[in-house]
């Protein structure tokens, strides 16, 4: 055996520290990359979200795994389109829609939004307190929802922006309990591999009911109005724009890194959303579980995570309602963000989670008005679960004009310039805008 002179020894340990820090670089720096575009895809996998992948799997088996796969593309091009479109004028959607649209455009572009991120909220604090009412019962959903919302509310306007988008990073992890239970139940990945390769279509209308849904949670209006002036935001805060505005200097390697970020998050949510219609194909739909009517029944999905453990459905309960509150804690203050950016860039107010209270008053009264309208739905008389779904149609309709005007305004030269939108941008989006208006109009036409 050969002995290295200590000088030898010496090198070589500094040459392998050297490349350990290097990979930890370049970890940190993907890491720093993962801005609003993976806020954004975790915020899509929403109460909502949950609710009707479930349902999907729950109701049609291993006919829906497909749509994951078809709308990844899709949901990444307008997102994609959104954050350029952000990130090239400095300004939020609505603000764009202002400037060169007529106010009979732009009025009710804003009021779809606002009207979806509304019920989006009311439904997502009701799956909150119907979830906590699992592990806790004996305390009145009325009162679980109120706290949600004034929790939501505070935390929104008085934690700094940077502190608040690092908490929506963290919270998203809580998906990843559907990512473990795939793997400890029994799956048949042959068939699995197949229904997402190969679609299935029905044109019954209990089907496009829950293909609408699940295209509404995953292409959401909200998430467009989001990412738009979340972008902004991120150029504020990396300084790269003034709070008082501007157009912020591009460069083509900062759009690659925008697009990173959204093709990682739109990822990210679509891989969760696929796991969670697969289990709720293989545990809720193979026990004859085709109709998810509260959260218990929602809970039972989880249920083969923790089936060794003593009291397993209690904690199969206590999982699936950390997720459910989790995510909503996170998708919330995003549903309320969307709607006070879309407003107040509609009448020129001073906005943006960067700025305190007292700098932006009209904004951040948007999200407390937005918060505490949609906590009133829960007092109608709605049931929390179905709500969700429901919230899914309805945005699935909503977001046909919304992605029709996000390809027309980032195609336009006179306000994306040279970055408009190529030839891979425009087609994702028209396919996004006629399928998702082929459904639509499918399931219209089935209720009438």
């Amino acid at each position: 055996m050969i002995q290295l002179p200590d000088e030898a020894i010496e090198a070589s340990e500094k040459t392998a520290l050297a490349h350990k820090r290097g990979k930890q670089k370049g970890f940190g720096r993907f890491l720093r990359i993962l801005g609003p575009g993976i806020v954004t895809g975790a915020a899509d996998d929403d109460p909502s979200g949950i609710a009707t992948y479930s349902q999907a799997g729950a109701q049609f088996g291993f006919h829906m795994p497909w749509t994951m796969l078809f709308t990844y593309p899709l949901m990444t091009a307008v997102q994609e389109a959104c954050a350029r479109v952000g990130a090239v004028t400095g300004k939020g959607l609505a603000a764009i829609v202002r400037d060169h649209y007529p106010k009979y455009v732009l009025y009710p572009v804003v009021a779809l939004v606002v009207v979806a991120n509304t019920f989006n909220i009311g439904s997502d604090i009701g799956a909150m307190a119907a979830s906590t009412q699992l592990l806790i019962p004996h305390v009145p959903f009325g009162l679980l929802a109120l706290f949600f919302a004034v929790f939501i509310m505070l935390l929104e306007i008085f934690i700094s922006y940077k502190t608040y988008i690092r908490i929506l990073k963290w919270l998203a992890m809580a998906l990843f309990a559907y990512f473990i239970t795939a793997f400890m139940i029994n799956v048949p990945w042959s068939d699995v591999l197949k229904a997402t390769l190969v679609p299935h279509v029905e044109w019954s209308k209990d089907f496009l009911f829950i293909i609408v849904a699940v295209f509404g949670t995953t292409i959401s209006p909200y998430l467009f109005f989001w990412q738009t002036s979340n972008v902004v935001e991120d150029e504020i805060a990396k300084r790269r724009v003034s709070q008082n505005g501007g157009i912020p200097k591009m460069t083509r390697s900062y759009l690659k890194t925008l697009r990173i970020d959204t093709a990682v998050g739109m990822l990210f949510s679509n891989v969760a959303a696929w796991f969670i219609i697969v289990v709720g194909a293989v545990v809720l739909h193979s026990a004859g579980i085709t109709n998810i009517n509260s959260a218990a029944d929602a809970a039972k999905a989880l249920e083969p995570l923790v089936h060794t453990f003593p009291n397993a459905g209690f904690l199969a309960k206590f999982i699936f309602s950390i997720g459910v509150i989790g995510i909503g804690l996170q998708s919330i203050p995003v549903l309320a963000g969307s709607s006070a950016y879309a407003i107040s860039e509609t009448f020129n107010w001073r906005e943006g989670l960067f700025r305190k209270f007292k700098q932006a008053r009209e904004f951040y009264f948007v999200i407390i008005v937005g918060t505490f309208v949609g906590l009133l739905f829960n007092f109608m008389g709605f049931d929390p679960i179905k709500a969700l779904v429901m919230t899914a149609v309805f945005n699935g309709i909503a977001a046909v004009p919304l992605i029709y005007l996000i390809a027309r305004v980032s195609s336009r030269s006179d306000i994306m310039g040279e970055y408009k939108s190529g030839k891979w941008s425009k087609l994702g989006l028209w396919i996004a805008f006629v399928v998702m208006g082929i459904f639509g109009m499918a399931l219209l036409l089935s209720l009438i």
